[in-house]
């Protein structure tokens, strides 16, 4: 294991995540429009096969935390990463509709199974009250894996094949630098901390209410993920090279996202709330309006990626402080719940786009995302607003503690988090 600082294991997070979820799970829509043609897959199947990975990924996320614990938080990483790479090497040679399930399958187990290994590296290496801004970095690391895909689109879209080969390769590199970087815990227990306290009912509604506001996001923002380019390509009639621009503009301002999600956890997440769902709901609007002018779709990108990762961002920090101590549900739940709703609404789009067209597709699901935005003022308060800090504080999990740790063989050892989380 190699000691890292806090910003440089949120670095060396937002990589791996690049990879698992920015290459193995986002980049799939960016390739649609080719690999659509090359296997001859009608609007519905894609719909279907896109909501694949987001169901592995709901399975492999409900089983992550407990291998985090039995096998470790590096081996857990590990087979993120083989599963990713095993996922893009089965879709580079997909040959129909099945071999590129199993391809996207494998890809969302990757996905579902890196953030908590990195969840239980981070309680190890990094200051307890750091624990909300890395993994907000972190998350912005998929916005630099879907900016890695547009050369890809740009110079290899016609042999999409080699582009998900090389996906593989850097899906490997990323296994060796988790093997070498994240420590290989069994367990986490500090040993002068006071156990969580039990969920109160309270804690219960406002978690409730932010996994409903995470879902019906994850829901709206599928039409963009999965057929933005295709849009494009079909009722915009631009090649298909073109659509990395568009996914380009997603990834850049898409970084953002980690600045406006720590400001709005701050401040007043309500109405970063509201703001932010109005305009994800407005970028499929302009998308839909103007898909045959390259600009204007672009700038539809930009508003797309920074409304997105600022709302998962915002979900994820929101989660970490409605259960202080509870890194294991608190940010997990909106994860799910925005992947759950993105596998309901990958299927529903491609439906209406086979019935209706692309426009009133995506019509229908700015409708909902702007009534949803609405309803922003019931979006969940801390339990101590403005406290989150002290909040965390008064679990007895203090910034500078001993762990005490189990290697992979069982051997106890303990590491001081004031060594290295500075």
């Amino acid at each position: 294991m190699k000691s890292v600082s806090s910003t440089g294991f949120a670095l060396f997070g937002a990589s791996l995540i690049a990879i698992s979820y920015g290459l193995a799970r986002f980049a799939f829509g960016l390739f649609v429009p080719p690999i659509r043609a090359d296997l001859d897959l009608s609007a519905d199947l894609v719909g279907i096969i896109g909501a694949i990975p987001l169901l592995s990924f709901l399975l492999a996320t409900l089983i992550a935390p407990l291998a985090a614990i039995r096998i470790g938080a590096r081996n857990t990483a590990v087979l993120s990463g083989l599963f990713g790479a095993a996922g893009l090497a089965l879709i580079s040679q997909a040959s129909g509709a099945l071999s590129l399930g199993i391809g996207v399958f494998a890809c969302g187990i990757c996905t579902g199974l890196m953030m908590p290994a990195l969840t239980a590296a981070m309680q190890v290496l990094v200051d307890r009250s750091m624990h909300g801004r890395v993994s907000s970095v972190m998350n912005a690391g998929t916005s630099v894996g879907v900016a890695l895909a547009v050369p890809a689109v740009l110079f290899m879209a016609g042999i999409w094949r080699f582009a998900y080969l090389g996906f593989a390769i850097l899906a490997v590199l990323g296994v060796l630098a988790a093997w070498f970087v994240i420590p290989s815990v069994s367990r986490v227990t500090p040993s002068n901390a006071a156990p969580p306290p039990p969920i109160s009912a309270l804690q219960w509604w406002r978690l409730l209410r932010l996994t409903l506001f995470a879902f019906v996001m994850g829901f709206v923002s599928a039409a963009y993920w999965i057929f933005a380019p295709d849009l494009v390509v079909t009722l915009g009639e631009l090649p298909s090279s073109q659509t990395g621009w568009l996914w380009l503009a997603v990834g850049l301002a898409g970084l953002g996202g980690a600045v406006v999600a720590d400001l709005a956890d701050r401040n007043n997440p309500q109405i970063t709330h509201a703001l932010m769902l109005m305009m994800l709901a407005a970028s499929l609007t302009l998308l839909a309006a103007s898909p045959g002018q390259l600009g204007l779709a672009a700038f539809s990108g930009l508003v797309f990626g920074l409304a997105y990762m600022s709302l998962t961002g915002l979900y994820l920090m929101t989660g970490i402080r409605l259960l202080p101590g509870r890194l294991s549900m608190g940010p997990v739940l909106p994860f799910m719940a925005v992947s759950l709703g993105q596998a309901a609404g990958s299927p529903m789009v491609g439906v209406l786009v086979k019935n209706f067209g692309y426009s009133e597709a995506f019509a229908v699901f700015s409708a909902i995302g702007i009534v949803v935005a609405l309803l922003s003022p019931l979006y969940p308060r801390y339990i101590d607003q403005g406290a989150g800090d002290e909040a965390e504080e008064e679990t007895g999990l203090q910034a500078a503690y001993n762990y005490q740790l189990l290697d992979e063989e069982g051997e106890p050892f303990t590491f001081d988090t004031e060594d290295t989380a500075r």
